[in-house]
């Protein structure tokens, strides 16, 4: 088993993702959020501006900045607030669950550590059987997913 710690916290971040995870699909709107929210609800740049307390052509540079990608996150809230709005900002593991990732790189870094030690034994004329190799690599990758060492994402 991994460390409890490590666990805990694996299924605590899981528990999250899967409340949050739907949300990958959604696609930002033409021109940004702040930007849509904005002429949804019939607020002019100028009125947006005086929320923020700057002037209109800087918040129209956090609207470009948004819908261009280089708007900080710090700016985003900002316009949220402006907006009565709450901003949700996440990261979602690309396999699903952190579990998985962890089980996926482990298996990956087992394969090799082990395929490197058998192409040694090969060279000095110790060749393992294919069956031999496969439980080398599971064995491996559990002992990888007992301690998740750090060096499991170099």
């Amino acid at each position: 088993m991994k460390t409890a710690a490590k666990q805990l916290a694996i299924e605590q971040l899981d528990r999250k993702f899967g409340k949050i995870k739907a949300m990958r699909s959604i696609v930002p709107p033409e021109g940004g959020w702040v930007r849509a929210v904005r002429l949804a609800i019939g607020m002019s740049l100028r009125q947006l501006a005086e929320r923020l307390h700057i002037n209109p052509s800087s918040a129209r540079e956090i609207e470009l900045r948004e819908e261009s990608g280089s708007i900080t996150l710090r700016s985003l809230s900002e316009a949220a607030e402006a907006l009565d709005m709450y901003l949700v900002y996440a990261l979602l593991p690309k396999d699903g669950t952190l579990e998985n990732m962890v089980e996926k790189r482990a298996g990956e870094v087992a394969n090799s550590i082990v395929l490197r030690a058998a192409t040694s034994m090969e060279l000095e004329g110790q060749e393992v059987s294919a069956r031999r190799l496969i439980n080398a690599i599971e064995e491996k990758k559990r002992e990888l997913l007992i301690s998740i060492p750090r060096q499991l994402w170099d």
